[in-house]
């Protein structure tokens, strides 16, 4: 008797394991770049000509394309024609048909501005005075210079050595990776005020999404970047733990409507609270995938009726076609809460959850999936796998700030440049920055 139960727990432990390794984008939580290359090709060849109704890549027919807008013409060439097919060279002038526009950079010459500094003698006591270099020159880099440096390491995510070497390129600028360094601590200082303002505007908002990603510091420290967002301006926080302490520390005074995946901290909101249903999607599919009949049913049934709530938000259903729904998904459940395997566990996560899989039906504005807050993460996350995180608290303020200001620029769709460069001529030359644009952000 012993032997059988050794015999059926190893079976069981050898279904999870091939299902562990069956596991990809589409039905985990693991990114698309861990997908394996030999298998990624013909997975995405297998769901195109599976997925009916599928626009193909590209302009669609019918549609008007969007070409390069023109801008204000610095040079203008008249083009004439030049010989008919007849052979004739004279042409009657009917005017412009086309203009076609071409861009171009000038050569470009910094601005190096040599401040002379003179020291004198008072012609009443012959004591020897020196001038100081005025007010918001100390540094020796001015704020545009300062943001472009900025915008290179926080936005585009280049390494010093490489802002290094495209100042010294483009620019004809050599400068020391300590120097940009100084000028990036810089930076991080003077958007503090922007900083504080998006944290109090996302703090003021009925709908925020959340999630947390892995940060490292000095390579080796585990800490936790979490975000709190909405579909106006995001906010980043570095902090030591991934637990209930450092969640409330992000939320402070909040309360609202929050929409999370699963995670167990989450799960505690006393408030509405919608979880993602992406991720139970994909929980769902890979059950289907799984090698026992019985599970791969299950999953497929849950994943069935799961896509078909997220499709709501499009199509609302009548009365009948709701109650249709939530008789099946109640049957789904009933039927299977009391497996002893995956899917009986993943049947008592519906059951738990049932009240937050449809709050985005109920409330305007509130979305089906965690999508945005995974997709503020995302530059994070590539940040964090190109440079393996920060080596400072310091380092851990400049990710937050910058972050923070340059994903709530893209949900506003306004360029960070300039935001930028007035942050940091501001904080130079010791006046209050513009931060109305963020305190406007609800009106």
């Amino acid at each position: 008797m012993m032997l059988i139960t050794m015999v059926v727990a190893l079976l069981k432990r050898v279904q999870e394991l091939e299902a562990r390794l069956g596991e990809n984008s589409t039905n985990s939580s693991r990114p698309p770049s861990t997908d394996s290359p030999y298998t990624r090709s013909k997975d995405r060849a297998e769901k195109k000509s599976t997925d009916k109704g599928k626009r193909r890549q590209g302009g669609q027919v019918g549609h008007n394309g969007q070409g390069p807008k023109l801008l204000p013409p610095t040079e203008t060439n008249d083009i004439h024609p030049q010989r008919c097919s007849c052979g004739c060279t004279q042409f009657m002038d009917l005017g412009v048909f086309y203009t076609h526009q071409e861009a171009e950079l000038p050569d470009i010459a910094m601005l190096i501005r040599h401040f002379l500094l003179h020291k004198g003698q008072c012609k009443r006591c012959g004591k020897v005075s020196r001038a100081t270099i005025p007010t918001g020159h100390q540094t020796g880099y001015g704020p545009k210079l300062s943001a472009l440096i900025a915008l290179l390491s926080g936005d585009h995510g280049d390494s010093r050595l490489t802002v290094q070497r495209f100042c010294t390129q483009f620019l004809g600028l050599e400068i020391s990776t300590g120097a940009i360094q100084k000028v990036l601590n810089r930076v991080s200082k003077a958007i503090k005020p922007h900083y504080d303002a998006i944290e109090k505007f996302v703090h003021s908002q009925e709908v925020n999404h959340v999630d947390e990603t892995p940060w490292y510091q000095k390579h080796a420290v585990l800490q936790w970047l979490w975000v709190l967002c909405n579909n106006k301006a995001a906010f980043f926080r570095i902090y030591a733990n991934r637990n209930k302490k450092a969640f409330k520390a992000l939320i402070g005074k909040w309360e609202g409507i929050l929409v999370s995946d699963n995670y167990g901290v989450y799960t505690k909101w006393v408030d509405l609270h919608q979880t993602c249903l992406a991720h139970l999607i994909r929980k769902a599919k890979k059950l289907a995938d799984h090698k026992d009949q019985g599970i791969a049913k299950f999953g497929t049934w849950a994943c069935n009726e799961l896509r078909l709530l997220v499709s709501m938000a499009n199509a609302p259903p009548t009365k009948g076609e709701w109650a249709a729904f939530y008789a099946r998904l109640c049957r789904l459940i009933a039927k299977n809460k009391d497996r002893k395997d995956q899917a009986g566990t993943y049947a008592r996560t519906l059951e738990k959850l049932i009240g937050n899989l449809w709050i985005f039906l109920e409330v305007e504005g509130v979305d089906a999936t965690n999508n945005l807050a995974e997709r503020m993460l995302r530059a994070a996350v590539i940040w964090r796998k190109r440079s393996f995180g920060t080596e400072s608290e310091t380092g851990d303020r400049w990710v937050e700030r910058i972050l923070t200001l340059i994903q709530t620029c893209r949900l506003q769709k306004k360029l960070s440049y300039p935001v930028l460069v007035d942050a940091i001529d501001a904080y130079l030359f010791v006046k209050d920055p513009d931060i109305n644009w963020i305190k406007n952000l609800g009106s």
